[in-house]
């Protein structure tokens, strides 16, 4: 199998390369080139970055030894020793369809290494010399990846939609039309479904090669492999996840948005909801909800840190749907959202308030017109009762049922009318018999 990795050190004995997942990787010698070596810093140097062939894994060592060597790269898979490591071959194994499909591999890969070979050697590249100044011109590469094609945007989506379910999940790369140094990078999300990516070169060492460092937004990659497994294989696992998960539906948006209206007319209080692909924008899923009678949606990205839901990233898929479920608009309209209940309490505080002058009975209620249950409380005091007859100290004093013991004291009023029980009735005053007054009265 042929791996990209890059020089860490060279010693006496050989190359040191750091392959993806910093797996160590060693390339004896022997097997720099096909001829004679002396040195291995005649053939690489630190940092270079080189696509050589597995030869043997010691997993023992957890290491792995490499070859750049012609023989072995243009040498049929068949044609290796089986390692003693893995169990025996089938005996039903098809060894001659294997043959096959290899012999059409290699001469695929062949025909690919003649045209970047072409493209160095001659036309606009003019690359004669490594040091000779960049043309910033969109060329093709001398890139014999097994994902990469110097090929144009129709062919490379004809490859892959021709390839059926086989191909889906495989992305393939080729020079970005657009502007110089940059690549397109086509990944198949589904069937026939295609989402291009765009990937920044930097640090190139002339206009034919790839870049030694590969941007997407703001991640960086140091090579292809490194690429499609940081950035292409984990959006694999979130396409799975996706079409595992209880509320994903492989129907069209409009099939959903019949399903929802369905349910919510036989279960009018319920909200629903589903997952489905997004037709419009590829490599995308559609959220669609229905809480009155309109069904709605909000676009679900993938990416390789999880499922983005407007600015934020979810890990799973479950936690954007609780906080789907405690916030149906979308974050985007919580601070909105709040700033408006805020306005409103501070509107309906003001409209609730009394002004000075204005009584509460004469403002209508938004609520409707005010309970006739209860009379408006007086509020002049009664006449005071007419003077009685004047009797001494002696004299009785009738009571009927006032408050203060007076012949004509107004009666009192029916328990309840003022929203509180009437008071207790008091007691008569005590019948004393004292002396008449001496005349001309008490002395001071």
């Amino acid at each position: 199998k042929e791996v990209t990795g890059k020089v860490a050190r060279i010693s006496d004995f050989g190359a040191h390369l750091k392959l993806e997942g910093d797996v160590p990787a060693f390339i004896p010698l022997r097997n720099l080139a096909d001829g004679h070596v002396e040195s291995a810093e005649d053939v690489v140097q630190i940092g270079s970055i080189v696509t050589a062939i597995v030869t043997d894994v010691k997993k023992d060592h957890m290491s792995v030894d490499l070859s750049l060597k012609m023989d072995d790269f243009k040498k049929e898979p068949s044609a290796w020793d089986r390692p003693s490591s893995l169990p025996a071959v089938d005996l039903a194994f098809d060894l001659n369809a294997a043959r096959n499909i290899e012999s059409q591999k290699s001469k695929a890969r062949q025909e690919r290494i003649a045209a970047a070979l072409s493209s160095v050697s001659g036309g606009d590249a003019q690359m004669t010399d490594a040091n000779t100044a960049r043309s910033r011109k969109v060329t093709r590469r001398a890139c014999v990846h097994p994902a990469f094609r110097n090929a144009k945007n129709a062919e490379i989506e004809k490859e892959l939609k021709d390839g059926g379910e086989g191909m889906v999940g495989e992305a393939l790369i080729r020079p970005s039309s657009k502007v110089a140094d940059s690549l397109a990078v086509h990944w198949l999300v589904r069937k026939n479904v295609i989402k291009v990516v765009e990937v920044t070169e930097e640090d190139k060492d002339n206009d034919a090669s790839i870049g030694n460092t590969l941007k997407i937004k703001d991640e960086v990659y140091g090579s292809i492999d490194e690429m499609l497994a940081r950035y292409i294989a984990p959006m694999n696992d979130r396409v799975e996840e996706l079409i595992a998960h209880r509320k994903f539906l492989n129907k069209s948006q409009n099939d959903i948005d019949n399903q929802l209206r369905d349910m919510k007319r036989r279960t009018p209080n319920g909200v629903f909801y589903f997952l489905c692909w997004n037709e419009k924008y590829p490599g995308y899923a559609s959220l669609r909800f229905i809480c009155n009678s309109t069904p709605r949606y909000h676009h679900i990205g993938i990416t390789p840190e999880g499922f983005a839901w407007y600015q934020k990233t979810y890990p799973n898929l479950d936690v954007l749907l609780n906080s789907f479920k405690n916030n149906p608009q979308g974050p985007a309209n919580v601070k909105s959202s709040s700033m408006h209940s805020s306005s409103s309490a501070s509107q309906s505080s003001m409209r609730t308030s009394q002004r000075p002058g204005e009584s509460s009975s004469s403002r209508p209620s938004r609520w409707g017109a005010k309970s006739q249950g209860q009379p408006p409380i007086p509020t002049h005091q009664p006449p005071p009762p007419p003077p009685g007859n004047p009797g001494g100290w002696g004299a009785a004093q009738p009571v009927a049922g006032g408050v203060g013991g007076g012949a004509n004291s107004p009666p009192l009023p029916p328990a309840g009318q003022y929203g509180r029980p009437a008071p207790p009735s008091l007691p008569p005053p005590p019948q004393h018999s004292y002396p008449p007054a001496p005349p001309g009265g008490y002395r001071q």
